[in-house]
């Protein structure tokens, strides 16, 4: 008997939540458990065992399914089956043992008595898997925090006002004295007192005095418009992102739409390490393929020292996101130092992981082009070979071909503003199988360089036929749904929808993907142009499509999600090995496979929510 207690003791030493109690506690534990021996297709729970009980899987398997046959999930050696502490649950599934199985029975009110002084472990059990989720997410966030200064301190902390104004009648001369005089580098252009623009020294060099432009024209003629903002309650970290994968250096900050302070990339770069920052400083000096190639070649390791530091998947996407953006502009401005100015307005886009801000190092291109419908056939060429030389720069920097050929390199995504237009309505009115394809793809275009209305005009039409269409979004969504999240775990193995076990999970498929879909849906529901997948979940919070509740849940699952997939890739990186998206449960902690349990949980459950509404 003595020798059973000890087994018993040194096995529960190992099996989250129990593995955070003390040694007295368990051993407490210990005796109040009973084991029960469970044939074959043999149900829970034993007969005579009324009361709620947590069953420990000592050796065998157990499922568990709904009264309609749905396999809900499974248990093997270290799992603990506690759907029976839920009287109202009882009623709704069963569970069998899918082997002979060897069970330790804790009475759960007896363990709740022992471990009494532990809130954590007793949540273990009594929360959902959403709220078990929640709470590692809130934990992890904590801990990206201590990483970096920026990353939760609000841009109100770095920046610095008021905003210096001119009207937009005013000359370029006066705008210089004006600059000159207050010792600032930028002005915003206002009319009626609503800003239209910005005009920095730069714009003076390379707009007026480079091109012999008269001082006394108006500051409008050279102003940059569609001028970006910032609310003074966005993160220091994004802004710095957005600064450095737009190229530019000025961002005016507004509170309750009204411009009350400006901050700089020069404010956030003194606050911020390298890293990043400093690969996008490179970049821009760099002055040929080869350097740029150099390069490249160190975001493989600059994802490995951000996920050691605890960097928020979300975080390293973005960062990774503004390099490569930063790549391509090199890239681009190499292109036309080579075959020379674009012949008319033009945009060259981003497409996947890259427009959404996910990107992770070298993942492969998605890209394509825009251009003016004024484009006559004789200036065709200039884009094709602009978009060889740019998808050919970045293959060698390390991101290969769309295997898909979705790149500007394809003459079909390469095409004027009206055939874009053509394209999307044809994709939402005739919403075909190829179609709904493309529509996962290219509703998440960005601009990465030039003219940006031409896109935004294209989405802005797109979200007009988009919101509210309820046959275009059932096609979508019955499209969307067929990524499923894996059931549940056996073993060492992930048990998929069909039946067949594996030894690895494919987190981007299974996992990371299904919720990105979700997210394009609610924001084509709700007319919202945003792309990043965490910014859509939470601009459709609260909306007829998305409760706040299942949105937070959202997030919490595709965060954790993103952290697991960080973390293994840094592995392989390390291991020189190329990273993938496979993902060995017997390569995490016991309560990192329970997490994962919790966010495929919460994919499933929004699943079969959206399934409910087709």
């Amino acid at each position: 008997m003595e020798h059973e207690l000890t087994e018993i003791n040194t096995f529960l030493h190992t099996i989250p939540p129990f593995d955070q109690l003390t040694i007295e506690i368990i051993a407490q534990l210990t005796k109040a458990i009973t084991i029960n021996y469970l044939r074959k297709e043999s149900h829970l729970p034993p007969k005579g065992c009324d009361e709620k009980t947590l069953y420990i899987i000592r050796k065998g398997a157990l499922a568990y399914s709904s009264l309609q046959g749905e396999l809900l999930g499974k248990y093997g050696e270290g799992d603990i089956c506690s759907v029976f502490i839920f009287p109202d649950q009882i009623d709704e599934i069963k569970v069998h043992a899918e082997e002979d199985t060897l069970l330790y029975c804790l009475p759960f009110l007896a363990f709740s008595n022992i471990t009494a002084n532990f809130n954590n472990v007793i949540r273990f059990f009594e929360n959902s898997a959403e709220e078990r989720l929640n709470t590692q997410m809130t934990q992890l966030n904590e801990d990206a925090i201590l990483s970096s200064s920026l990353m939760d301190t609000s841009v109100s902390q770095f920046c610095h006002g008021p905003v210096a104004t001119i009207e937009s009648y005013c000359t370029i001369q006066q705008a210089a004295i004006k600059m000159t005089e207050l010792s600032f580098s930028c002005l915003v252009v206002i009319e009626a007192d609503k800003p239209v623009g910005i005009i920095t020294d730069k714009d003076i060099r390379r707009r007026c005095v480079a091109k012999g432009l008269s001082f006394n024209q108006p500051v409008s003629d050279i102003m940059t418009k569609d001028m970006l903002t910032l609310n003074e309650n966005d993160r220091a970290y994004d802004a710095l992102m957005l600064m450095t994968g737009k190229r530019i250096h000025h961002l005016p900050v507004t509170q309750n739409g009204k411009l009350t302070a400006m901050v700089t990339i020069t404010d956030l770069m003194n606050n911020e390490g390298q890293n990043a920052i400093n690969i996008t400083n490179m970049i821009r000096r760099a002055s040929n393929l080869d350097e740029l190639k150099v390069i490249s070649a160190l975001l493989p390791k600059l994802q490995v020292k951000m996920a050691k530091l605890g960097t928020t998947a979300d975080h390293i996407g973005k960062s990774i996101s503004a390099i490569t953006a930063a790549l391509t502009i090199r890239l681009i401005e190499m292109a036309e130092e080579k075959y020379g100015p674009a012949p008319a307005p033009w945009a060259w886009l981003a497409a996947g992981s890259q427009a959404r801000q996910e990107q992770f190092a070298h993942s492969d291109q998605d890209n394509a082009i825009i251009y003016s419908d004024d484009v006559i056939t004789e200036d065709k060429p200039w884009f094709k070979h602009v978009a060889t030389f740019v998808s050919d720069g970045l293959a060698t920097c390390g991101f290969i071909y769309c295997p898909g050929d979705i790149m500007a390199t394809n003459t079909q995504w390469c095409q004027p503003q009206s055939t874009w237009h053509q394209y999307f309505d044809q994709w939402v009115t005739k919403p075909r199988p190829q179609a709904l394809l493309n529509s996962s793809v290219f509703f998440d275009l960005v601009t990465i360089y030039g003219d940006n209305s031409l896109i935004d005009q294209v989405r802005e039409k797109l979200l007009q036929k988009t919101k509210g269409n309820s046959l275009f979004l059932a096609h979508l969504s019955r499209n969307a749904l067929m990524l499923k999240p894996p059931l549940g775990f056996f073993r060492d193995f992930v048990l998929i929808s069909n039946g067949k076990n594996k030894a690895s999970l494919d987190l981007k498929h299974n996992g990371i993907a299904p919720i990105v879909d979700l997210a394009r849906i609610y924001a084509l529901a709700e007319g919202i142009a945003a792309t990043n997948t965490i910014e859509r979940l939470k601009l459709a919070s609260g909306t007829p499509s998305l409760t706040k509740a299942s949105a937070a849940n959202l997030i919490d699952a595709y965060e954790f999600l993103g952290i697991l997939r960080m973390n293994h890739q840094a592995t392989k990186i390390q291991a020189g090995e190329a990273p993938d998206n496979y993902l060995a449960p017997k390569n995490i902690s016991k309560l990192e496979r329970e997490h994962l349990k919790d966010a495929f949980k919460v994919i499933k459950t929004m699943q079969d929510n959206r399934q409910t509404t087709l």
